[in-house]
């Protein structure tokens, strides 16, 4: 598409029901969130799972999302022949600071139909996580949105525990 002038080079889209969609630009606060949550991840998981950043993953025919951190199942190919699929992914992290609706009316469903077992959608103007667990076709049974104070375990790796400031950073002084 880049070559046929359709798509620019660098411009971020992501394929989701069939349709390209622009994705909003990066900046403070968003940067540094995916940053430090890659940051704390990837030593925690070498050779249990593959942190992977704005990367696209193959969700069904019509959907290529790009989530913020997706974390794979570990493979020494590192996915060279083709890109993971839905049964491959552990977790999904999205990070939203415009767009939270738009991940949890429209991505986050798609997450749960495709059977992913769980997806995090860290809310920066709100500084909460809402954690989507035990998916169906129709979306996940099990919602729960988690403040400061309250630690998280990814369900595939229980052993970790994620403080607050491993996601939002420290407490603004006041």
């Amino acid at each position: 598409m880049i070559r046929f002038g359709i798509l620019r080079d660098g411009e971020r889209v992501e394929l989701i029901n069939g349709e390209l969609l622009t994705m909003a630009a990066l900046g403070v606060p968003h940067v540094p969130c995916v940053a430090r949550l890659n940051y704390w991840l990837t030593p925690k998981l070498i050779a249990r799972a593959i942190v992977s950043v704005q990367s696209s993953f193959r969700l069904s025919s019509y959907s290529e999302p790009e989530p913020d951190i997706t974390l794979f199942r570990f493979r020494d190919d590192f996915y060279s022949e083709q890109l993971p699929g839905a049964a491959d992914v552990l977790l999904i992290i999205e990070v939203a600071d415009s767009v939270l609706r738009y991940d949890h009316d429209t991505k986050v469903p798609l997450y749960a139909a495709a059977g992913i077992s769980e997806s995090w959608l860290v809310g920066l103007q709100q500084r909460c996580v809402t954690v989507y667990r035990d998916p169906r076709l129709d979306g996940y049974q099990s919602v729960s949105v988690q403040t400061r104070g309250t630690a998280l375990s990814p369900l595939a790796f229980p052993d970790l525990e994620m403080d607050w400031e491993d996601i939002f950073g420290p407490a603004p002084a006041h």
